[in-house]
């Protein structure tokens, strides 16, 4: 399918794919969505706590990059896994201005070895951040309570319906540790329904620019 780079509202690039008109991130801002979603509504509950993170859909790398610069300033260690079935070529990852937009030159070559960096082999970025990357399809997933929060950004439901399904969520619930977390931009009642059956509670939030509402769901102890 054809891909192509659009810059979004917040100068932060991302990948379009016309067939679907559908983006990697918000076409709104996707440094701001990430921001929003992942960081402060996820990674920030765990502040000055060690922290495993399963992202569902490393796509751009995006996520993973401002996880590693938040975990600077709060005191973590990350052990992130992101799992991707088509990961972006070369060409795509030259056009991505994340570096840049963040203010973050320094860490260049983090950015770098993120995507240079073997699939399916731990990478150590430093003494506080490992990357594993799986190139894997979402169905494949046999994690059991090994994560304490989820990134689920997968593509929309509008899209590919059937990765919102109430057998991916087992998956995502299987994988979450106790009082682990998912946090994702979706907002839909039918997705809400499937997070409810297999166990999670789920709460709606303020949503990140362009987006009024989003889930934040949690594996309870005990239920």
């Amino acid at each position: 399918m054809k891909r192509e780079i659009i810059t979004t509202l917040d100068g932060s690039t991302t990948i379009h794919i016309p067939d679907w008109d559908e983006c990697y991130h918000s076409k709104h801002g996707a440094i701001q969505e990430a921001q929003h979603v992942f960081i402060k509504n996820g990674l920030a509950l765990f502040e000055n706590k060690n922290v495993s993170i399963l992202e569902i859909g490393f796509g751009t790398g995006l996520n993973a990059f401002i996880t590693y610069l938040e975990s600077k300033k709060r005191n973590q260690i990350i052990d992130y896994v992101g799992v991707e079935a088509y990961p972006i070529s070369a060409d795509e990852l030259l056009s991505m201005n994340y570096v840049k937009e963040l203010d973050a030159i320094e860490y260049q070559p983090i950015f770098d070895t993120m995507h240079q960096s073997n699939w399916e082999e731990k990478t150590v970025l430093d003494d506080d951040f490992s990357l594993t990357k799986r190139q894997q399809f979402f169905t494949d997933i046999v994690d059991e309570n090994a994560f304490d929060l989820i990134y689920f950004d997968a593509f929309g439901y509008r899209v590919q319906p059937e990765l919102w399904s109430t057998a991916i969520f087992k998956k995502m619930y299987d994988a979450l540790k106790d009082n682990g977390v998912l946090v994702t931009y979706a907002a839909r009642g039918v997705v809400k329904r499937s997070m409810i059956e297999v166990g999670f509670t789920v709460e709606k939030l303020a949503g990140p620019p362009g987006k009024r509402e989003m889930f934040r769901a949690t594996k309870k102890a005990g239920l």
